[in-house]
């Protein structure tokens, strides 16, 4: 089959429901998006508050930016260089960093993300996620989902751009500056692309006041109050 049109593919639903399935695992899931600007700190405290769910028993796994662009949302050159694909494959399936390739990288996530947390997982991801409208969708998907809502904790790493240039620990900021100086457009966010802030995100960390001990600490409450761990 060539192509195919709504109510081609069905969703089948298995013999465990979800209920059954986080009774029997003592889990339940959920999806922390953190979103910032690169820089922000976002890699580095998802991994922090991974290693200290894992401590406590809790079924979680991080889903990072980088390692995701290594595959399942690789650009081009990787997928020809590394995955093999052919240049007609890699163009048409590769991710670059348009506005429209973004929002396809995020919509992609966030259904990854979401069956993570069906299946009873902590799941984080660490995304710049710079347009509203891209996290705003991954929120209704698990507002939407199946048989019942799955919580969506949107927690913005708020670093002013001045911070994370001065860390800059890719050296991505430095190379955009280059860029920019020599009158080319990189499309940098928080340079000359824009990041969007969150209107209400359900956690706020100000990395530039807060240690990665005490941004995992008002993670893990916020998780409490929401019984999600225990």
């Amino acid at each position: 089959m060539a192509d195919y049109k709504v109510g081609d593919v069905v969703w089948h639903e298995g013999d465990i429901s979800r209920e059954e399935r986080w009774k029997a695992l003592k889990a339940k899931g959920c999806t922390l998006w953190f979103t910032g600007l690169s820089g922000s700190g976002k890699s580095t405290i998802a991994s922090a508050l991974e290693q200290a769910l894992v401590n406590r028993g809790v079924f979680s796994y991080r889903l990072d930016g980088d390692n995701v662009r290594m595959g399942l949302n690789a650009g081009p050159k990787i997928l020809q260089e590394i995955h093999g694909n052919s240049e007609a494959q890699a163009k048409r399936f590769g991710l670059g960093f348009s506005a429209e390739d973004r929002a396809e990288n995020i919509r992609r996530i966030g259904e990854v993300t979401k069956l993570f947390a069906d299946a009873g997982c902590v799941s984080m991801t660490s995304f710049i996620s710079p347009y509203r409208k891209d996290r705003d969708l991954c929120r209704k998907l698990h507002a939407t989902a199946k048989p019942a809502p799955i919580d969506f904790i949107e927690v913005f790493v708020d670093t002013p751009v001045e911070v994370c240039e001065k860390r800059d620990p890719k050296g991505l900021y430095k190379k955009a500056r280059a860029d920019i100086a020599a009158g080319k457009n990189p499309g940098f966010t928080g340079l000359d692309d824009p990041y969007e802030a969150p209107d209400k995100p359900e956690l706020v960390l100000k990395t530039a006041d807060l240690s990665i001990e005490q941004s995992v600490a008002k993670c893990m409450e916020l998780l409490k109050s929401k019984g999600i761990i225990r």
